[in-house]
């Protein structure tokens, strides 16, 4: 057999392997979807949604040079691990300040969403407190049924 061929039929297989593996994935994913405080914005009134969005925005574009900090960590992270030897203190310290990058970031969005909740209905901080329990893996309480 011709050895081009061979050559063309594996990268063939490989492609059609990661295609069905990849969208095996996107799948499972759609039937698992992610509960967060952020992403319960998306179940808020049209309005509420909004200034939700915007808020999150906000804290996002004021922490864009820490966001941009981490994204530089993880990238040091990334070159240290192909590196032929490895400097395990600079490896440490790479990962450490993507970490706290991160922390900072989520505790400023989390301080956003807590300023949200304080000014929002009761109806609109029951969607966020369904998806921390979503989150926290535990069941959703049974709506009880109100008496006329």
């Amino acid at each position: 057999m011709n050895p081009r061929l061979v050559a063309a039929s594996l990268v063939l297989n490989v492609f059609l392997i990661g295609a069905v593996a990849g969208g095996a994935g996107w799948l499972i994913g759609k039937s698992n979807p992610v509960y967060s405080l952020e992403s319960a914005g998306g179940r808020l009134p049209a309005a509420d949604r909004k200034m939700f969005r915007q808020a999150l925005r906000e804290v996002r574009r004021e922490s864009r040079a820490v966001i941009l900090d981490g994204q530089a960590a993880r990238r040091e992270a990334a070159d240290l691990l192909q590196q032929p030897t490895l400097d395990t203190a600079a490896l440490a310290a790479a990962l450490e300040r993507a970490r706290n990058a991160d922390a900072i970031v989520r505790t400023r969005l989390e301080q956003r969403i807590v300023e949200f909740a304080a000014s929002s209905s009761p109806e609109d901080r029951q969607l966020l407190a369904d998806a921390l329990l979503r989150r926290a893996g535990r069941p959703l309480p049974v709506p009880t049924k109100k008496s006329p």
